[in-house]
């Protein structure tokens, strides 16, 4: 079963050794009625889902259960021989419960009001100076067996007048005899949680991972539900969403009064919460059990419902030194949803089933519709405000030494209950099909392939070499790639050969580097290159260049230089939140076009240069995981910023010139609740002293100089300005912005659903001395560049089309020049 299913098509069904299930429904009407609350002669309790739907699970026998709900009267249910299922009506009372809209008289409101007033007085992280504990957590993705029918059906192929044509079909056979047996997949994971100066940390104690003998990391990270409910945007299945204590939350939430409930024996309210959008998926649903007294959550339950049905609950202790309530421990479960969407990942479709109008009851179910997953974690050990030193605080999650090689000791004496006979299948099953499919080789192959690169032997081929276009070179055909950790851990070669079929050249690039860091994952490097690159071209050496199937932009590019370079280089991720690369480099450069350099009376049409370099990114709003073989970046967070600062060294190695370059980039990305993103760009750059025009500045044009605007249709790129024409302009120092907003895609046929994005480019610059560069035509943009559009990207199969239009000082007479369509293109891998 591919690693990413996990997380798709579940239902939930828990074993216990005895089990009632129901509904509860008012007696008048026959509708459902939400979270009333069920309570067993032997003290379990339990509530409805907003289904009206109920189950309880007992290892004693339940001799009777009761059901209450505020307006209605509570109703005592016998437990019957044989049955297990009841279907409970509640007479109303004095109160009509369909659902209640906000008002000042409204006995909820003003309990929430209080809520959120005291929520810093009740949140441990704003209450106590610091605190530590011990979680237990263990994931699972299985099915109930009895749910499953086991018979072998036959499905009609086809029919001719022979007659009908019929297959068999044991799926679901084949997938009870395997449920039956053993989970589909499980991991296992113990923590420790340490917080003061406003930090919170988890370190890794121990994981394993069924089938893995070294873990995903990024799935151990993956953000299920917070950690705390106080936060203002709760986070649930990586999706964030107003919290229903947020500041603002009452202009997005319903609130109602259900019950009064007794949690560590102490009184609470019980209040029910809705989002007031008629869209289910738009915002959480779900019931807070408040403290009549202190006013702090006790308890809490938390849903969404749309193409995955996703619960979670967070369970409280009541601390009488403290007066507060410390989590206790929290589940997560995914059950599959309905929608007429279906979701592809990595090549393969997730079917769902159609909408409620559908008769789905004539469609056969899958083994997907009984897939469930489920996520329990406990705590344990916890002390409060007492003296912690937080090692490496910088980092949000660490994997401890030998986390990932615990013995069989170690997790009995952290598990809550003693391992069953199908948990025991599960991880020997599953370690054995991995070895024997190499799954934990199919996990790194793919992981590589999304970063560009095909593992052959100890030698990752480099998918981006070997083929590409532009105007210059026309086909360039090549092959490259880098040593991987079969040949060395600590050394690689790395390099790549090229040949453009328009210019008949050949092109490459060899070096070498060691490891000099573990921990920093540190690289002491050298490399020569002889190549070409796009002339005024601004490139930031620590960024890592995303893998494209195809990068449109140089397609039309015609002006580039060849330079010849040797360079040693260090990177590092020494300092915390940041990555940098630091250099020597010693190039020859000769332009491939019209040009030459007018500097202090001399003309280069040829000339070299020796620079040193540092380029550094830092991300200090990100969070990122220690593991044993690097940092990971768990959570990105915005705004980022990239620094690059370039230093001619005066007359060393022959260089021709001396000048400094400094170069800025800040990126923001916001996405908002209704699925909605906006995206700002701000760059910029300054070349003082002599810089020729090779290595000044072109804010990255993306229109050719055609007759017709048919004629100009190419692709649009990420960040150029489609309305500038190539060689338009150059400047030595220059700033551009760019703003992005991204709507919902919108559905106009069952297969067309286009996502609008609309989009304003703008930038300024100057030119000192234009006169010392000869051979081109240009402008300087002392007076501005302006160009907004509109993209409809992914109308189909990823295909788009996009409309820019360009305005201000710098318009152009003829009204169709400043215009520009283009195609686009968006690969969607199901990330």
């Amino acid at each position: 079963m591919k690693q990413l299913l996990l997380f798709f098509f579940f239902t939930l069904s828990l074993q216990a050794q005895f089990q009632i299930n129901g509904i509860v429904k008012k007696s008048n009407s026959n509708q459902v009625l939400p979270f009333a609350s069920i309570t067993t002669d032997n003290g379990n309790y339990s509530i409805t889902d907003v289904d009206g739907k109920f189950s309880i699970n007992s290892g004693t026998p339940i001799l009777y259960f009761t059901v209450s709900y505020i307006g209605y009267a509570k109703t005592k249910i016998s437990i019957q021989k044989n049955t297990v299922f009841y279907n409970v009506q509640l007479k109303e009372t004095t109160q009509n419960l369909n659902e209640i809209v906000i008002n000042p008289e409204n006995a909820a409101l003003g309990i929430i009001k209080k809520t959120i007033a005291l929520k810093d007085n009740n949140d441990p992280e704003k209450r106590l100076n610091s605190f530590e504990f011990k979680t237990y957590n263990k994931l699972i993705v299985s099915a109930n067996p009895d749910s499953i029918a086991a018979a072998i059906d036959t499905i009609v192929v086809r029919r001719t007048k022979k007659g009908v044509y019929f297959k068999i079909d044991s799926t679901n056979y084949k997938f009870k005899s395997t449920v039956n047996k053993r989970h589909l997949f499980q991991t296992e994971k113990v923590s420790q949680y340490q917080f003061a100066n406003n930090k919170l940390k988890e370190t890794i104690l121990g994981t394993k991972m069924a089938g893995l003998k070294q873990p995903l990391y990024e799935i151990l990270t993956f953000n299920l539900q917070n950690f705390s409910i106080y936060d203002p945007k709760y986070e649930l299945f990586e999706t964030k969403y107003n919290s229903p204590i947020a500041n603002n939350s009452l202009k997005d939430y319903n609130y109602k009064l259900l019950d009064t409930v007794t949690i560590d024996d102490r009184n609470t309210y019980m209040i029910y919460f809705k989002n007031k959008k008629k869209s289910k998926a738009k915002g959480l649903e779900g019931i807070l059990y408040i403290d009549q007294e202190n006013y702090a959550i006790a308890k809490t339950i938390l849903r969404i419902r749309g193409l995955l049905d996703i619960s979670s609950t967070h369970n409280f202790n009541y601390l009488p030194e403290e007066n507060i309530w410390f989590p206790s421990d929290k589940n997560f479960q995914i059950i599959k949803g309905k929608n007429d969407d279906d979701i592809k990942i990595l090549g393969g479709t997730i079917q769902f089933d159609g909408d409620v109008e559908q008769d789905l009851s004539t469609r056969k179910k899958q083994p997907s519709d009984y897939i469930y997953l489920l996520s329990e974690s406990n705590n344990f050990d916890i002390k409060n405000n007492t003296n912690i030193q937080i090692p490496k605080p910088y980092y949000a999650v660490e994997i401890g030494k030998n986390a990932i090689t615990k013995d069989e000791s170690f997790w009995e004496t952290y598990r809550k209950d003693s391992i069953d006979i199908r948990t025991k299948k599960t991880y020997s099953d599953l370690d054995s099909i991995a070895v024997r499919k190499k799954i934990a080789n199919r996990v790194q192959l793919g992981k590589k392939i999304i970063n560009g690169y095909l593992p052959i032997g100890f030698f990752d081929m480099d998918l981006r070499k070997i083929f590409s276009y532009n105007n210059y070179e026309g086909f360039r055909l090549g092959l490259g790639g880098v040593t991987n950790d079969r040949l060395s851990k600590d050394f690689r070669i790395e390099g790549y050969y090229a040949y453009g079929t328009k210019d008949g050249m050949f092109k490459g690039s060899l070096g070498a580097a060691a490891k000099v860091d573990k921990k920093a994952n540190s690289w002491l490097g050298i490399s020569y290159t002889d190549d070409v690159r796009e002339i005024a071209s601004t490139s930031f050496s620590i960024e890592k260049k995303p893998f494209k199937i195809y990068d449109p932009r140089p397609i039309n590019i015609s002006t580039f230089y060849n330079y010849l370079s040797w360079k040693a280089y260090y990177e590092t991720k020494q300092i915390p939140k940041t990555e940098s690369i630091w250099e020597i480099a010693h190039s020859e450069i000769d332009p491939k076009f019209n040009y030459v350099f007018l500097n202090k009376n001399n003309l280069y049409d040829y000339y070299t240069m020796t620079t040193a370099m540092v380029s550094l990114q830092w991300s200090p709003f990100s969070d990122f995981m220690l593991t044993p073989t690097g940092r990971i970046e768990i959570e990105k967070r915005f705004p980022k910023f990239t620094f690059q600062y370039t230093q001619s060294l005066g007359r060393l190695w022959n260089n021709d010139f001396d000048f400094s370059k400094f170069d800025f980039k800040t990126e923001y990305e916001k996405k908002y609740l209704s699925g909605q993103k906006t995206s700002l760009l701000l760059q910029a750059g300054y070349a003082l002293g002599d810089v020729p025009l090779t290595h000044l500045y072109n804010t990255s044009p993306n229109n050719i100089t055609k007759e017709t605007i048919i004629q100009r249709i190419t692709f649009s790129g990420k960040n150029s300005f489609e309305t500038m024409f190539f060689n338009e302009f150059f400047s030595n120092k220059y700033a551009m912005f760019q703003f992005k907003h991204a709507f919902n895609r919108v559905t106009l046929l069952k297969k067309i659903k286009p996502s609008l994005v609309i989009v304003t480019r703008m930038a300024y610059g100057n030119l000192d001395n234009p006169e010392q560069h000869l051979g081109l035509n240009f402008k300087t943009l002392d007076k501005g560049f302006f160009e907004s559009g509109i993209e409809l990207n992914q109308i189909f199969n990823g295909l788009g089309l996009t409309t820019f239009f360009r305005y201000g000082p710098n318009q152009l007479p003829k009204l169709e020049d400043n215009i520009a369509i283009k195609l686009s293109y968006v690969l969607n891998l199901g990330f």
